[in-house]
């Protein structure tokens, strides 16, 4: 088995992520920006154990170039999964683009310089289809997201990998994968997650008095952590980008499962459609509704063929995953019934 690095061991898919390497059998090095909080990593001590993999924590930050050659020394594999994800839109695009592109120059410098083999990185669907607005089209891995359209964050994926494929063109030793998944759910694995999940977390705790028109291409984190660990493994997968994400569903779907599974436990969530001056208005006060505005009564409609016919990947169902992601925030104590 194969000694692999994962970037920001303590982010969402990076902890999925781990988990699937350990069982996997590999060896694993998850950077950490600070080991001083031993509450912060406990989750990963604990699914290691379970595992019974061997999992080691060092100190690397993506804004700094310390720590980052002993960091990489020694691995096969880097699986670069660290980047700013943002729960409101930034005053300054500069908070989320400079610290995604300088990362991850950092990690593949350092990845040059100790003779990895491949770094697999986590890009996303904002790099491929937001611009503002979607047509009616089927985006796949040719497509890239117009830069002087993108919302900040769709610019900071977008960007960040940009710059990957422009580092290893020069740096022809090492190889490069991208993954691009969509809307990610599923199971967290520690109560101060703080993730995509967050719409499932609203409509449980009934924070928002209703539901607005909006869609987006999910995918389960379990399965985003195997599309990484097959885009490691696989000698085919070198050069490729791989969209890893289902047909587009509406929250107002998201919001019925949830009703379904946890109304009968004291969850009131609702499922009536908001209209469009109310998401407006909302937006004016709420800058993680003010995310979706750009995005309101349009579908994403993208194809993850290609990750399915060259990887053999696979999604389980998703309403599997949206009633998993509010289990485990059930679960967490993250939300409780009213």
């Amino acid at each position: 088995m194969s000694r692999v690095l994962v970037t920001g061991a303590t982010g969402y898919i990076a902890g999925h992520t781990i988990e699937e390497l350990l069982t996997a059998g590999h060896e694993v090095r998850g950077t950490v920006r600070s080991l001083r909080d031993p509450e912060r990593v406990a989750h990963l001590r604990r699914l290691a154990e379970s595992a019974g993999g061997r999992l080691e924590l060092v100190e690397a930050d993506l804004s700094a170039d310390a720590g980052w050659d002993d960091a990489v020394a020694g691995q096969d594999y880097v699986l670069h999964t660290a980047s700013p994800f943002p729960s409101v839109p930034p005053r300054d695009e500069a908070e989320l683009v400079r610290p995604a592109v300088d990362g991850t120059l950092r990690v593949l410098g350092a990845s040059a310089r100790a003779g990895v083999r491949r770094v697999v990185m986590t890009s996303s669907l904002a790099a491929v289809s937001a611009a503002g607005g979607r047509d009616d089209r089927r985006y796949t891995e040719e497509d890239w997201t117009d830069l002087d359209k993108a919302a900040p964050y769709a610019r900071s994926k977008t960007l960040a990998e940009r710059a990957a494929w422009d580092f290893v063109a020069d740096h022809p030793d090492l190889e490069l994968v991208t993954v691009q998944p969509g809307l990610v759910l599923g199971p967290v694995q520690h109560a101060a997650a703080r993730t995509s999940v967050s719409l499932v977390r609203r409509l449980l705790a009934r924070e928002i008095p209703a539901v607005p028109q909006l869609g987006f291409a999910p995918v389960d984190v379990r399965d985003v952590a195997r599309a990484h660990r097959l885009a490691m493994e696989l000698p085919a997968a070198a050069g490729n980008r791989y969209i890893c994400a289902g047909d587009n569903l509406w929250f107002g779907d998201i919001a019925r499962i949830l009703a379904d599974e946890f109304g009968p436990q004291g969850y009131r969530v609702p499922t009536r459609r908001m209209p469009v001056w109310a998401l407006w208005v909302i937006g004016r006060f709420d800058r993680e509704v003010r995310l979706g505005l750009d995005f309101v009564g349009k579908a994403e409609q993208v194809s993850a063929e290609k990750a399915r016919r060259e990887l053999g990947w696979e999604m389980r169902p998703v309403r599997e995953t949206v009633v998993d992601t509010g289990r485990s925030l059930v679960g967490l104590g993250v939300v409780r019934a009213r």
